[in-house]
């Protein structure tokens, strides 16, 4: 228990130190714009609840899968493929900068 928050701590700290950074702020605006708006998708066209759109909003940009959730209509589906692409590229962005602080502790600059 004592790594989980060892770890959880030094992410906090990567965190902070890439808030300095415009584009981290940039990539995580730009991640939360995306789950927000497949949320708002899902929400609006399959008429799912706003904690079942976000949930799969987020499951799908993490590539994690849900069985428990899928569209049902055309525009869904077709929505999701694009979503897809766009979501895994939003958040690899951001991950990309918290390894970045994570890695190197000492560039504040950039």
């Amino acid at each position: 228990m004592a790594v989980l928050f060892v770890n959880l701590l030094r992410l906090l700290k990567a965190i902070v130190r890439s808030w300095k950074r415009p584009l981290f702020r940039a990539s995580l605006l730009l991640a939360v714009l995306v789950v927000f708006s497949g949320g708002v998708f899902y929400h609006t066209v399959e008429g799912w609840s706003w904690p079942d759109a976000l949930y799969f909003s987020a499951m799908t940009a993490a590539t994690v899968g849900v069985t428990d959730l899928s569209p049902q209509t055309d525009l869904g589906k077709l929505f999701t493929v694009v979503y897809l692409f766009v979501a895994v590229g939003a958040f690899i962005s951001l991950f990309v900068h918290i390894a970045r602080a994570l890695i190197d502790v000492h560039d504040d600059h950039g």
